[in-house]
C-alpha cells in the first residue's frame, strides 16, 4: 500500500464545461480518483491524502500561488507519504513544473505534475492516463524529483523532467522536453528510458543552500520579434531582465533602425541603471554568431543549456534568494535539478 498525497489546484483537469464555459469546480479530486480506480489496480492499493490549496485556471496562475502550494505541501506530514501529486492547468504547466522542481531538488520522493488537455468528462481528455501514469510511477520506480507524465494525442505517454519541460505547442495541447528529449516512455504498463538516465542526486551538491520558497517578481521577461520597440519598456520596479532568443541564440544587435529597435543599446539603458540582462535559450559552441558575440561584449549573460522556462524561474529564485550578484551567479550556473542539458552527450 502507497500513501500519495494528491493536491488539486484547478486547471482543465479540474474543470467542467457549463454553457459552453469550462471553468474549475470543486470535488474533481474525488472525480479523477474515481475514474483511475476503475482503471488502474495500483491506484486501489493506494492510499490518497487530498487537499485543495487553491483552485483556478493556470493562466491565472501569479508567483505568489507557488509560495501558497509549496507551503501547503510542506505543512504535510512528508514522512509518510510515498508521493506526491498535484494536479495542474497546462497554460503554465511548464512554470510550475520548473518551480517545485528547483525548490523540492532535495525531496526523496517523486512528485508528479498531473495535467489534462480536455476536462475528464470528455472522452478525448488525457488527464485520468497521465494520472495513472503518475501512480504507476510512484509504485513502480519512486524515484525522487520532479516529473511531469503527460501523452500527446496520438502518441505513447511520456515522463518529462520538471525543469527541462517546455511550454505546449502552438495551436496545439502536445508538450515535449527540451529537444524533444523526455525522460522515459509509459506503454503497456512499464516504463522505458528514452535518455540515459543520470545517477541519484547527481543534482544535489554538498554545499547547495536551502532555498527559501521566494520567487523575485521583478525579473522582466522579454520576447525577440522584428520590429521590438525597447523604448516600451519602464525598468523602474525590474531588478533584472531575461531576453529569449531566437532558435539560434540570437537576437537584434544592430542599431541600423535605431536605438530603440537594438538589444545592444537596451543592454546599454540596462546597464546604466546596474542592472543584468540574461539572455536565454542557447547551445553552448565554440562557434557563435556575430551578434551573440557583440551582446555578450556588452555585458549580458548568456543562461547556456537550459530552457527559456526553466531560465525565467530560476533567476526569480535567485533574486528571491540571494542579495549578491556572485551568488546569483553561481545559482544560475550551477546544475541544481537537472535543468543543464550536456553538451557532451548532444555532441558524442
Amino acid at each position: 500500500m502507497k500513501h500519495i498525497l494528491l493536491a488539486t489546484t484547478g486547471g482543465t483537469i479540474g474543470s467542467v464545461v457549463s454553457e459552453h464555459t469550462i471553468d474549475t469546480v470543486s470535488g474533481t479530486g474525488g472525480t479523477l480518483l474515481e475514474q483511475c480506480r476503475q482503471q488502474c489496480a495500483s491506484a486501489q492499493n493506494s492510499q490518497f491524502s487530498l487537499i485543495e490549496p487553491m483552485r483556478l485556471l493556470s493562466e491565472n496562475l501569479h508567483p505568489r500561488v507557488w509560495e501558497t502550494l509549496i507551503a501547503a505541501i510542506e505543512a504535510q506530514p512528508m514522512g509518510q507519504f510515498d508521493g506526491i501529486i498535484v494536479t495542474h492547468g497546462t497554460d503554465t504547466l511548464a512554470y510550475t513544473a520548473a518551480a517545485l522542481g528547483f525548490y523540492f531538488h532535495a525531496l526523496n520522493i517523486p512528485l508528479l505534475l498531473v495535467s489534462s488537455d480536455y476536462p475528464l468528462h470528455d472522452r478525448r481528455a488525457n488527464g485520468v492516463g497521465n494520472f495513472i501514469c503518475a501512480v504507476e510511477f510512484i509504485h513502480q520506480l519512486g524515484w525522487a524529483g520532479v516529473f511531469v507524465p503527460y501523452r500527446n494525442a496520438g502518441q505513447v505517454q511520456q515522463v518529462h523532467s520538471g525543469t527541462r519541460l517546455a511550454c505546449s505547442l502552438q495551436l496545439s495541447s502536445d508538450f515535449v522536453s527540451v529537444q524533444g528529449n523526455s525522460l522515459m516512455q509509459f506503454d503497456a504498463g512499464l516504463f522505458t528510458p528514452t535518455v540515459p538516465q543520470p545517477a541519484k542526486n547527481a543534482y544535489q551538491p554538498d554545499n547547495m543552500p536551502r532555498l527559501k520558497a521566494q520567487f523575485s517578481a521583478r525579473i522582466l521577461m522579454i520576447k525577440p520579434y522584428p520590429g521590438l520597440n525597447y523604448a516600451h519598456f519602464n525598468l523602474d520596479n525590474v531588478d533584472a531582465v531575461l531576453h529569449d532568443l531566437y532558435h539560434s541564440g540570437t537576437a537584434c544587435a544592430t542599431q541600423d533602425w535605431g536605438a530603440e529597435a537594438s538589444l545592444a543599446a537596451f543592454i546599454q539603458r540596462c546597464q546604466a541603471r546596474q542592472m543584468t540582462v540574461y539572455l536565454a535559450p542557447a547551445l553552448y559552441t565554440a562557434d557563435a554568431y556575430q551578434s551573440t558575440r557583440a551582446l555578450m561584449a556588452l555585458g549580458a549573460v548568456m543562461v547556456w543549456n537550459m530552457s527559456i522556462e526553466a531560465a525565467y524561474v530560476k533567476l526569480m529564485l535567485a533574486y528571491g534568494n540571494f542579495s549578491q550578484e556572485q551568488d546569483r551567479r553561481a545559482f544560475m550556473e550551477r546544475d541544481v535539478a537537472g535543468e543543464l542539458v550536456s553538451v557532451a552527450a548532444l555532441t558524442s
